[in-house]
């Protein structure tokens, strides 16, 4: 694990980014809940992504999940200021689809003593916040401090771009993400739905009849936004299908793409089979003087 700065950054385990770059990057990652039936796990720690999926595709019944509790975020906190830090940044999934930035807002009234806690409101989710949360933790390495790591992540959060295509909606209906109408739109002739994130909430975006339209369908996003695309990711819910969709897209833009795999927090309400990109646009061009 890096150094411990002066600005610490914490999120929470929808992040969906590997442990190996969290380490290195010295990013805390506070846990959801993960539930099949009785069973209760705390994601990435007692359930791993990989044992996620095996348990979605041998059991009927769908997971569920909860937010992490103020004290999982005050023990962060803690461990945060004893190891020297001054500031602790908390970047969260969007507030409009779990009560996790409210946890860390109740821990963040009460901080440890010298540290001062900014929590802010990714808007997003999955590999959305993995992008916005590795810029936090890049500034914070190179000095920036808590107030101008805040107004940087909600910069980002305006230029982040989430796309999916999804198998069926039927996950997001019975979790209540979306509504009831709208799983309609997966249930006859294979149609497959696609979705977005628009400004925390999870939206239709039309459907295609096959996974190759779908798929098409965000390939030519990618393409359209090419340009001007600063970072862009490929997240999946254990997917066959994943390195060729990369290999597609890579040549659409100077940007690496970064593949995610969908964990428990995001694919219990997405299902398996999703496959999205997620990309974070470039700052426009400074207005120039007359």
């Amino acid at each position: 694990m890096t150094a411990q700065a002066p600005v610490h950054i914490i999120t929470d385990s929808s992040c969906d980014l590997d442990a190996d770059v969290t380490a290195e990057l010295g990013i805390t990652v506070v846990p959801l809940e993960i539930r099949f039936g009785s069973e209760t796990f705390a994601d990435g720690v007692e359930l791993s992504t990989a044992e996620f999926w095996q348990r979605c595709r041998r059991s009927d019944e769908l997971p569920s999940t909860a937010a992490p509790s103020p004290g999982a975020f005050a023990e962060a906190y803690q461990r945060a200021a004893e190891a020297g830090a001054n500031e602790v940044v908390v970047v969260t999934l969007s507030g409009d689809l779990s009560a996790t930035i409210e946890a860390a807002q109740l821990a963040a009234a009460q901080p440890p003593n010298g540290l001062t806690c900014h929590v802010v409101d990714s808007r997003t989710v999955s590999a959305g916040l993995g992008l916005t949360v590795i810029t936090a933790a890049e500034l914070a390495a190179g000095g920036a401090d808590g107030t101008q790591i805040v107004e940087a992540v909600r910069a980002t959060a305006e230029r982040v771009r989430v796309h999916a295509a999804l198998d069926t909606l039927e996950n997001l209906r019975k979790g209540g993400r979306i509504g009831a109408a709208q799983s309609l739109l997966g249930s006859v002739l294979s149609i497959k739905p696609l979705i977005t994130v628009t400004d925390g909430r999870v939206e239709p975006a039309g459907r295609q009849r096959t996974r190759v339209r779908a798929l098409r369908h965000l390939i030519d996003l990618v393409a359209a936004a090419g340009p001007n695309i600063a970072q862009i990711a490929v997240m999946h819910a254990d997917c066959d299908d994943v390195d060729d969709f990369v290999q597609r897209i890579a040549p659409l833009t100077s940007s690496e793409p970064r593949v995610m795999l969908i964990g428990p927090v995001v694919g219990a309400h997405a299902g398996v089979g999703t496959i999205g990109v997620v990309f974070v646009e470039r700052d426009p061009p400074a207005p120039t003087r007359a």
